[in-house]
């Protein structure tokens, strides 16, 4: 640890300074002192000599970093905040520096392609096989088993702010739970447990593709009835697709399903609604994608998402919509006259 100064009690390390790793950090920076990863050296010196980071003022607990080895070594409890796409390189780096002893929890809301050529990602031919969590991919590149899922409705600028929530932390581990818990509970920030990590994991990507949906009723002027339909019948595609691929339905109820739903898809500081909004009222895909300052999830989980529907041969007519919507420019109007005569069955149906 000879890039680091002396930290006086064991560190817990958060890999990714985006605006969600920073909010873990400083929530984490409550209870406990924190090493904080960034791959961006003048984004470390800026932090450890100013301890400010996206506008926000961090806690004097955050220590930042850009060596990988420095984290596993210095921090048993590890969070993961990067984006999908980038997640299995990022593992395939900190793998080597990794042990059995080390707890992984992960905070990304994606899928991982397994190193598939994304540069033409609508029209890659993928089945299940070649779809990921987060999870699968530590399981896969690291010696490391304890691993859990951070979910919710976080939504890290209103976390940046100080306002109160509350996240999941989904493990097949009691003790991944308790960890979690200890570090992460306060005044500000509930910890709810579950076992059910797929669901988990499921939930938290496919929210992503409803809350561009949401965002884009909201750019074009269409008004809260509209959205509430698209939420709720959103969330039965999500349902659908989580049960295709092996996931309970327990899991998309709770917090981390309904939960991160709702506050995605209801808030322009979501940056997957904000995406939508900005679509619906004329700019290209192209045109958000190279002023986004940060990645929004929902794009590459829409393509993803169709291609699954394809693949179980599902009856996602949102999906369908939303995928024409972002990708072949199909206008909304048009898409949401479909929705609106599609022959839906029984409200509910997965109960």
């Amino acid at each position: 640890m000879a890039d680091l100064p002396e930290i006086k009690r064991k560190p817990v390390g958060v890999i990714g300074a985006g605006s969600f790793g920073t909010a873990i950090a400083n929530l984490l920076a409550i209870n406990t002192d924190v090493l904080l990863f960034s791959r961006k050296e003048a984004t470390v010196q800026n932090i450890n000599d100013t301890h400010d980071h996206l506008g926000v003022k961090l806690s004097d607990n955050i220590t930042a970093t850009a060596n990988l080895q420095a984290v596993a070594e210095a921090a048993t409890l590890i969070f993961l905040i990067v984006p999908s796409a980038n997640f299995r390189n990022m593992m395939q780096s900190l793998s080597p520096f990794l042990k059995p002893s080390h707890i992984l929890i992960h905070g990304t809301k994606g899928f991982d392609l397994n190193g598939l050529d994304e540069s033409d990602i609508i029209n890659l031919k993928i089945d299940r096989s070649d779809v990921h969590t987060m999870s699968q991919v530590i399981l896969k590149e690291s010696v490391v088993v304890r691993i859990g899922c951070l979910s919710g409705p976080n939504l890290a600028r209103e976390i940046m702010d100080g306002q109160p929530t509350a996240t999941v932390i989904a493990s097949k581990f009691t003790e991944v739970i308790k960890s979690a818990r200890r570090v992460l509970n306060s005044k500000r920030f509930h910890v709810f447990g579950s076992f059910e990590m797929l669901g988990a994991e499921l939930a938290g990507a496919l929210k992503n593709a409803i809350a561009l949906g949401a965002g884009a009723l909201d750019g074009y002027g269409f008004g809260k009835n509209l959205q509430a339909m698209l939420i709720t019948r959103g969330l039965m595609e999500m349902v659908y697709f989580g049960k295709a691929m092996g996931a309970d339905t327990k899991a998309f109820i709770g917090t981390a399903g309904i939960g991160d739903l709702v506050a995605t898809a209801t808030s322009e500081k979501s940056r997957n609604y904000t995406f939508g909004m900005r679509m619906a009222k004329g700019e290209t895909l192209e045109e958000i994608i190279s002023t986004m300052p940060e990645v929004a999830e929902g794009v590459r989980t829409i393509a993803i998402m169709e291609q699954l529907r394809l693949h179980y041969k599902l009856h996602a007519p949102i999906t369908e919509m939303l995928y024409n919507f972002v990708f072949h420019q199909y206008s909304l109007e048009k898409a949401i006259d479909y929705l609106m005569n599609y022959p839906y069955g029984v409200d509910v149906d997965f109960l």
